[in-house]
C-alpha cells in the first residue's frame, strides 16, 4: 500500500489542523494506521493508531484528549484532528499502516507516508 500524507502548515499555539492519510495500492481496510511524528534533533514518537474497523483508537499520553484519529474506508484516508495544539507538538507527521496487530512500535508498520511538517508557533 502507498501513503500519502498531507494537512500540515504552520498554526498558532492553541489552533487546530486536520492532517490526511490517502492510501491506494491494496485494500485499506486490512490495514491497521498509526501518526507517528519526529521532532528536530529528537526519536521518532508514536501518537495515535486506529484499527481496521475505526472504533479503536489508541493515544500517546502527550496527546490524549487533544488529538483524535480517524479513517474512512470508503474513501481510503486516515485523518488526525489535532486540537489545542502546542510548540511541543511541532514535529514532522508521518502516517504508517501495519497489515498485522496495531502497535505503538513503529517497526509494527510495515508501510510509511513521506511525512508533513506541522509547526506550531508561541
Amino acid at each position: 500500500v502507498q501513503l500519502q500524507a498531507s494537512g500540515g502548515g504552520l498554526v498558532q499555539a492553541g489552533g487546530s489542523l486536520r492532517l490526511s492519510c490517502a492510501a491506494s495500492g491494496d485494500t485499506f481496510s486490512d490495514y491497521v494506521m498509526a501518526w507517528f511524528r519526529q521532532a528536530p534533533g529528537k526519536e521518532r514518537e508514536f501518537v495515535a493508531t486506529i484499527n481496521t474497523y475505526g472504533d479503536r483508537p489508541y493515544y500517546a499520553d502527550s496527546v490524549k484528549s487533544r488529538f483524535t484519529i480517524s479513517r474512512d474506508n470508503a474513501k481510503n484516508t486516515a485523518y488526525l484532528q489535532m486540537n489545542s495544539l502546542k510548540p511541543e507538538d511541532t514535529a514532522v507527521y508521518s502516517c504508517a499502516a501495519s497489515s498485522h496487530m496495531g502497535s505503538t512500535w513503529a517497526g509494527e508498520y510495515g508501510y510509511w507516508g513521506q511525512g508533513t511538517l506541522v509547526t506550531v508557533s508561541s
